[in-house]
């Protein structure tokens, strides 16, 4: 029994030790094998999964840009675990923190970065696919818009596209993944009422050819003139306590049906 156990343990690691001899190895050897194991598990490297500290990302700020580095490193350190539930996007779900506690579901992984934009998470994927989670909620946009303070660099067309690219990219290697895109939240300033809108009728109008489900977040934080109601926001852009409340009343029935 002791000898088809040993052959077991070494069979679980040929794929990090492929030059593995058993012919000279018996029962006594196990602590040998088992002290192997152990140090070909600490050598994987998970840094690939993340951008490069000298990457630069189309549309970030410069406050952005240094954040995004803070956060990756932060990420490294505490990676995800396969089969999480990921809430990504900006500081608007950054600030959201503990979402497992929010909305007493266990396993939500906080993928947030203030000041990150579409591109910015098209380049952190990596880490996504890799982890293969449950289910991605992503809601990012707006800094697109607003970091160059311009309603129309980059265009609603492009800052859509790369939202649904996001969609297409984790799909296409973790097809099991469920991906929801929530719509871009209203802001306080006029200027990016209608590019709001516009990214927002793509995403929707664009669902049913690809691998996403939509949910309308931008409907229940509209006020009549299309600008952020009020009491949800503490600053016309972020959100306060009851904002998230709101935000969480609205997604819970879509994560507690997640199997």
């Amino acid at each position: 029994m002791k000898k088809f156990f040993l052959l077991a343990v070494i069979f679980s690691i040929s794929s990090c030790t492929n030059n593995i001899s058993i012919d000279h190895l018996y029962p006594s050897d196990l602590l040998v094998v088992i002290f192997s194991i152990s140090s070909c598990t600490n050598n994987i490297s998970i840094d690939h999964l993340y951008p490069s500290e000298d990457l630069i990302i189309q549309n970030h700020d410069d406050w952005g840009e240094g954040n995004y580095k803070k956060m990756i490193r932060e990420f490294k350190s505490n990676p995800l675990n396969y089969n999480d539930i990921v809430f990504l996007g900006n500081s608007i779900t950054e600030s959201g923190k503990d979402w497992s506690k929010r909305l007493n579901y266990p396993n939500i992984r906080n993928r947030g970065i203030g000041g990150d934009v579409t591109d910015g998470v098209l380049a952190r994927l990596d880490e996504i696919i890799y982890f293969k989670p449950k289910a991605v909620f992503l809601l990012i946009g707006i800094n697109d818009l607003w970091n160059n303070n311009s309603p129309d660099n980059p265009s609603a067309e492009y800052i859509a596209n790369n939202i649904i690219k996001i969609s297409q990219v984790i799909n296409a290697q973790t097809p099991k993944t469920k991906i929801y895109i929530q719509t871009v939240l209203p802001i306080e300033k006029e200027k990016f009422k209608n590019n709001i809108l516009i990214v927002n009728e793509i995403i929707k109008a664009n669902e049913k050819d690809n691998p996403y489900q939509t949910i309308d977040l931008y409907s229940i934080f509209v006020n009549e003139n299309g600008l952020i109601k009020k009491d949800l926001s503490t600053d016309g852009v972020h959100l306060n306590e009851k904002g998230y409340d709101a935000w969480v009343d609205f997604i819970r029935p879509v994560v507690s049906s997640l199997n």
